[in-house]
C-alpha cells in the first residue's frame, strides 16, 4: 500500500509482516473553493523527500462550496476525517498539519476538537508557554491530537486575524468604501464563513468565533491545542497576495510590519525573512470592558470611527491570544516571479506548470519538517 493518500482514509491493511508502517501522519488542508487536487505537487514532494515514516493525507471533507458553511462546521468535519484516518492506519504515533489559506482556520478549529489534555502535577508552576512561576504546585500542560503526539502546525497564507480591516483583503485595494461594503456582502457570497472572517458573527452573550479561537473558552481549548505542538510556523506573502494580507497571515500588528527584504535566503528563492517569536505571557482577554463600551458605541452611533475602534480592539485581543504560544514567521515575496500576482496560489504550488515559483517555499517547509523530525529522533534516543 502507498503511504500517500488523497481524499480518502487509507487502510493499513496490505502491509506485510516485514513492512515498516508510517508512524507520522501529515495532514494537508486546502483553502476556500478548493480540493485535494491543490496539493498534487506538494504531496508528491513530501512523499519523495520525507520517506516512508510519513503518511501523507490530503483532506477532502471540505471541498469546494463546503468551505462556505462555516469555519466551525468545516473544522468539525476535518476533525472527524482525521479521526477516521487514525483509526484505519495502525501504528501512527505522531501528527502534523500543513494548511493553506482558509484551511489554516479549519485546522485550528479541528485540532481543538481533537485535543485531549495530559495534565501532569509538578513541583513548579509552568504556564501555557512553559515559563515557571512562583507557585509551589502547578500543572504542566501537554496533550495529544487525535490520540497522537502533535509535532508541526504550519500554515501558508492563512487569515489568522480574519479579513476585516485595512488591506486585510488585498483585492479591495485598501479603498475605504469597498472595505465598508465587504462585511455585509460577504455572507451573500461565501455564507457563514464570510460572516466569521469579517467578525460579524457575534450573538448576544457570544463573541465572534475567531475571537473565541484565540483562547481557551467554553467551546474548546483552542490555545492549549496549539500549544501542544512542538513547532508552529506561519508563511506569509508580504505582497501580491490578492486574498490574504501580510498582517493577518503573519499574526502581526500594523506597526510590526517593516520593509521586507528583496533578497532571498540562500537556497530558498522567494523566502525573504524568518523571525522566531517566543511566547508572550497573557492572562486572558485584556479589553473586555473597553471592548464592550466600544461595541455599544459602534451599535448606537455606527460611524466609521466607532466601528474601526471596536474592530481594532478585537484584532489586538486576537493577536495577544495567539502570542501566548511561540511562532516561526516566514515572510515570502514573489516580486521577481514570472507571475507575482498569483502569490496566493504560488505559495503552495496549486498548479505546477503555473505556480511553480512556490517550489522553493515547499522545499523550505519540507526541510523544516525534516529538521524537527531528525531532532526528535536524536532526543528520543538519548
Amino acid at each position: 500500500m502507498s503511504n500517500s493518500t488523497q481524499g480518502s482514509a487509507s487502510s493499513s491493511v496490505g502491509f506485510s509482516t516485514g513492512d515498516k508502517r508510517p508512524d507520522h501522519l501529515l495532514v494537508l488542508v486546502h483553502g476556500i473553493l478548493a480540493s485535494p487536487n491543490d496539493w498534487i505537487y506538494t504531496e508528491a514532494e513530501l512523499k519523495r523527500r520525507l520517506g516512508s515514516n510519513f503518511l501523507i493525507y490530503a483532506s477532502s471533507s471540505n471541498s469546494f462550496i463546503k468551505t462556505f458553511e462555516g469555519i466551525d462546521v468545516a473544522g468539525r468535519r476535518l476533525a472527524a476525517e482525521v479521526e477516521n484516518v487514525v483509526e484505519e492506519n495502525f501504528g501512527l504515533t505522531k501528527i502534523s498539519f500543513l494548511a493553506h489559506s482558509l484551511g489554516g482556520l479549519f485546522t485550528r478549529y479541528a485540532i481543538a476538537v481533537l485535543y485531549s489534555s495530559d495534565d501532569l502535577t509538578m513541583g513548579k508552576n509552568v504556564t501555557l508557554q512553559g515559563a515557571e512561576t512562583d507557585d509551589s504546585k502547578e500543572t504542566l500542560r501537554s496533550g495529544l491530537i487525535a490520540g497522537l503526539e502533535p509535532i508541526n502546525f504550519i500554515t501558508l497564507a492563512t487569515p489568522h486575524l480574519g479579513v476585516r480591516g485595512n488591506k486585510q483583503l488585498p483585492f479591495l485595494l485598501g479603498v475605504e468604501m469597498l472595505e465598508k461594503l465587504a462585511p455585509p456582502l460577504a455572507p451573500l457570497l461565501v455564507g457563514r464563513t464570510g460572516r466569521q472572517l469579517f467578525l460579524t458573527d457575534e450573538k448576544p452573550g457570544k463573541r465572534s468565533l475567531l475571537l473565541r479561537m484565540t483562547s481557551d473558552c467554553e467551546d474548546n481549548e483552542y490555545i492549549s491545542a496549539l500549544a501542544a505542538f512542538k513547532n508552529r510556523a506561519v508563511y506569509a506573502n508580504v505582497s501580491y497576495d490578492h486574498m490574504v494580507g501580510w498582517r493577518t497571515s503573519s499574526i502581526r500588528r500594523e506597526t510590526e510590519l517593516i520593509q521586507p527584504s528583496r533578497q532571498s535566503l540562500d537556497g530558498y528563492k522567494h523566502v525573504v525573512g524568518v523571525e522566531y517569536c517566543p511566547a508572550v505571557s497573557s492572562d486572558g482577554p485584556h479589553f473586555p470592558s473597553e471592548a464592550a463600551r466600544a461595541k455599544e458605541a459602534a451599535q448606537a452611533v455606527p460611524t466609521a470611527q466607532n466601528i474601526d475602534k471596536y474592530h481594532h480592539i478585537m484584532e489586538e485581543e486576537m493577536i495577544r491570544g495567539l502570542q501566548r504560544v511561540s511562532w516561526k514567521k516566514v515572510d515570502v515575496s514573489f516580486h521577481d516571479a514570472p507571475w507575482p500576482f498569483s502569490a496566493h496560489n504560488n505559495i503552495h504550488v496549486k498548479t505546477e506548470w503555473l505556480h511553480n515559483a512556490g517550489s522553493s517555499i515547499i522545499s523550505h517547509v519540507v526541510d523544516s519538517i525534516k529538521q524537527h523530525e531528525y531532532c526528535s529522533t536524536i532526543f528520543a534516543n538519548l
